[in-house]
């Protein structure tokens, strides 16, 4: 058994590259142990903040603690989601998740590791993007 005592990991800032705006990231269990592969973080988003376009090769699971926010699949319509809100993005599915634009929103965020990696980050969302309603 191992428990990870709160407050024995550094939170780091959510890197320019693969976030807009402001983005704290709480690792909970980062780097998995052999033969497990599984990888969580809790993630807030100040308002506006978002991730960049990305997939996940096992895909990612999301669930909403507080605050406001949005998610989009490639091709599909903005949606918002609440705390207790639970979102399943499939292997391999291009998506981008992060803040309303008034509101902060946080999440824990769970995915495995296929051959080493959990993400492949891809472009950031634009502006255009990101206030876009279908």
């Amino acid at each position: 058994m191992e428990i990870q005592r709160n407050g024995s990991q550094a939170s780091i800032q959510g890197p320019a590259a693969w976030f807009t705006g402001t983005v704290r990231i709480d690792p909970l269990f980062l780097k998995p142990q052999e033969p497990a592969r599984t990888t969580g973080a809790y993630v807030v988003f100040k308002p506006g903040a978002r991730t960049a376009w990305h997939t996940h090769p096992l895909g990612q699971t999301l669930i909403v603690t507080a605050g406001s926010g949005l998610v989009q699949r490639e091709g599909g319509p903005i949606e918002k989601i609440r705390p207790g809100d639970v979102v399943w993005f499939p292997p391999g599915e291009k998506h981008w998740h992060g803040a309303g634009p008034i509101t902060s929103m946080t999440h824990i965020a769970i995915q495995e590791e296929f051959d080493g990696k959990s993400v492949k980050w891809l472009e950031h969302v634009s502006d255009e993007q990101y206030r876009a309603t279908k």
